[in-house]
């Protein structure tokens, strides 16, 4: 099967999730003190801005690996959109963080956790579709074979931060949420060899 089709539905997905995201964006009523109102919902900015990069992130890495994908079959299709799944519930609990994060302790406690769960969910199945495209290397092109067991284990070292922050969660609900911002920040500003390998072979990966 072409990846073509999944290519599509991939690129959606994702542009939908970001552009959710900034529907939970403060939208005051008529207030005479706005700029208060505004500054006080910081939360919101935070968790967008978290959520924003996260997705955005994993969009750049995740295209990195589909551009050395030639083929497809049922089982990666299946675990690509499990992977998905997790993408697309990603402003739920963006929302939630955004409304609770500086609430009571039990409830931004099982926000943090949720956001966590959902994030490390995300990182797993991420390096699930990575680890069976490493056994599977008749679906990938050759020149981009042997950089994929460093994706995998890039993607999976990024879902498994996130139990660190479901354990800090118990402790210190605001401590979990900045591990998940240090995650972001950390991925957007490393460098991946992978990504930069396969499009950097797009020349050589598009000749038919």
């Amino acid at each position: 099967m072409s990846p073509g089709r999944l290519h599509a539905l991939i690129d959606g997905v994702f542009a939908i999730a970001l552009t959710l995201l900034v529907l939970d964006l403060p939208k005051p009523a008529l207030s005479t003190h706005l700029v208060h109102v505004l500054l006080h919902q910081w939360p919101s900015y935070v968790a967008y801005l978290v959520s924003f990069t996260t997705i955005g992130i994993l969009w750049i890495e995740h295209h990195g690996m589909m551009s050395a994908v030639r083929g497809i079959d049922r089982r990666f299709l299946e675990r690509t959109l499990v992977f998905l799944l997790f993408i697309s519930v990603i402003p739920w609990p963006t929302a939630l963080a955004a409304n609770y994060a500086d609430r009571g302790f039990s409830e931004a406690r099982a926000v943090a956790v949720l956001y966590a769960a959902t994030m490390l969910m995300m990182g797993v199945t991420f390096a699930w579709g990575w680890r069976y495209l490493t056994t599977h290397p008749e679906l990938v092109a050759e020149p981009a074979r042997p950089a994929f067991p460093a994706g995998t284990r890039r993607a999976l070292l990024g879902g498994l931060v996130y139990l660190v922050a479901i354990a800090v969660a118990f402790l210190s609900p605001l401590a979990s949420f900045a591990i998940d911002a240090v995650v972001a920040v950390y991925f957007a500003v490393s460098r991946s060899e992978v990504p930069g390998l396969i499009v950097g072979s797009a020349a050589v990966l598009d000749d038919p």
